[in-house]
């Protein structure tokens, strides 16, 4: 049993790793309401709340432009990843065939080489069947990112299902395909949501992918466009805080709104290896 000084002192450094972590948060939310004369590189606290910044930094930034290419890859890897990573995972975990383990690990390499190794030779790639400077050639490198994770995942998931759960839905003549989309795919909601939460994270925040395969601004994602707006406005702090808030925001929101099934999927997609 934990005793009260133990549990003091954890409470004491979660406080300060907390603290740690938000300070530099706070910094960039008040350097964002700090009026432009009176901005600074450095931490500075405003005399006076000025939400123009935010105004600004969007119409001159076009970041409604920017905001709606992201959504649209983020989505669309989300969704894309999500309906392979089901089935994949199921067939992982519930099927027992020839290869099947050596499949599995060959797939899990997609989580050991990092894009700056293949991104000269895909942009080559995607241009000789002409996808590249289009939507296509953000979302389909940026599934097959994630697949390997997402496989991962929902495989370790399916597992963690008790075998009785399935063989009394085959006794009552469920097939497999019945089996996967109305038990198993309900009860993995945590593990569902847990996953395509990590995905449009990750999906949102790449920066390398559309700086290569870019070059139209309309189709230029949010981290993107924000890299061009700083390069504009380098002395500007207070507008390029206010640019940082606004292609931080969705994902922010996204994190506060999905917070409850957050553990739970963390746990249910970690059960078995």
């Amino acid at each position: 049993m934990i005793s009260r000084r133990e549990r003091a002192l954890n409470y004491a450094v979660l406080t300060v790793f907390a603290a740690l972590a938000l300070v530099p948060l706070v910094g960039v939310v008040a350097s964002s309401l700090t009026p432009r004369a009176q901005s600074s590189p450095t931490f500075t606290w405003p005399d006076h709340l000025d939400w123009s910044n935010f105004s600004t930094a969007w119409a001159q930034g076009h970041f409604a432009t920017y905001l709606r290419s992201s959504l649209l890859v983020a989505v669309s890897v989300v969704l894309i990843t999500g309906v392979l990573a089901i089935l994949a995972g199921y067939s992982f975990a519930r099927f027992d065939y020839p290869g099947r383990s050596l499949l599995f690990y060959v797939t899990l390499v997609g989580l050991m080489v990092p894009p700056e190794a293949f991104v000269i030779p895909l942009y080559f790639n995607l241009r000789d069947v002409g996808l590249t400077d289009s939507y296509w050639s953000l979302i389909l490198p940026q599934t097959a990112q994630s697949l390997a994770f997402g496989v991962f995942w929902m495989r370790n998931f399916f597992r963690s299902v008790p075998s009785a759960v399935i063989e009394a839905a085959r006794l009552d003549g469920a097939s497999d395909w019945r089996v996967l989309w109305q038990i198993l795919v309900p009860i993995s909601r945590p593990a569902l949501l847990t996953m395509a939460m990590l995905v449009f994270m990750w999906t949102w925040n790449e920066f390398l992918l559309p700086l290569v395969m870019i070059t139209d601004e309309a189709k230029r994602t949010a981290p993107l466009g924000l890299a061009f707006f700083q390069s504009a406005h380098t002395t500007q702090y207070s507008l390029l805080a206010a640019a940082s808030v606004i292609v931080a925001l969705p994902v922010v929101a996204l994190y506060v709104f999905l917070q409850r099934h957050f553990i739970s999927g963390m746990l249910s997609g970690a059960v078995k290896g």
